[in-house]
């Protein structure tokens, strides 16, 4: 059951979260959009989103700020936040702006702001779960974009919510966090895509 339970957090983990949302977009998006633009989107926010901060824990690690992946303490949590703070402003500012694909644009705004209120707890010694963050932040856009393209995904939003559960599951079971860690966590991801929802739907 252990092993089940880390393959799952392993699976879900955040750094795949953004790109999984860029995904589903172009897959859903009844927008044409040349094949080029999107492997080039695709390609850039893999290496901004997914290796760059792989590398950027790798030294953060040789450094002595960071002791695992988990980021387990509050105080391990603060740079590499602040560093993806930046990764996220650069995706904004030169791969996804507000003229070529706005709905993608404020999912990433949406991102930026969930990673600074985590930053924020962290900084007030609260560890809300990054995991739940990224979850149930890709759920509300996916929930979002559904009414948005009118488009009946059901099944994915229901594959979604049990994800979200095995997720919760699986940090409750590894004791990385407990149920308010949990349940903030739900919120700080979800609710800035609610937010933003009238600058774009």
């Amino acid at each position: 059951m252990d092993k089940i339970l880390r393959s799952i957090s392993y699976i879900f983990h955040p750094l795949l979260m953004p790109i999984l949302g860029v995904i589903f977009y172009f897959y859903k998006s009844p927008r044409f959009i040349p094949e080029e633009i999107i492997k080039a989107k695709l390609v850039s926010l893999f290496i901004l989103t997914v290796i760059l901060p792989i590398l950027l824990y790798f030294l953060l690690k040789t450094l002595g700020k960071v002791q695992s992946i988990y980021l387990a303490t509050t105080k391990e949590r603060i740079i590499p936040l602040i560093l993806n703070c930046f990764v996220i402003i650069i995706v904004l500012q030169r791969i996804i702006t507000p003229s070529q694909i706005v709905e993608l644009y404020f999912f990433f705004v949406g991102i930026l702001i969930s990673t600074m209120a985590c930053l924020t707890l962290a900084l007030f010694k609260f560890k809300a779960s990054i995991h739940m963050i990224s979850v149930s932040g890709l759920f509300m856009f996916f929930a979002i974009l559904s009414i948005h393209f009118s488009i009946n995904i059901n099944g994915t939003l229901a594959l979604m919510a049990i994800i979200m559960g095995a997720v919760a599951t699986s940090r409750l079971h590894l004791n990385a966090h407990n149920y308010k860690e949990l349940i903030m966590g739900g919120f700080v991801g979800a609710i800035p895509q609610l937010i933003l929802v009238p600058y774009w739907l």
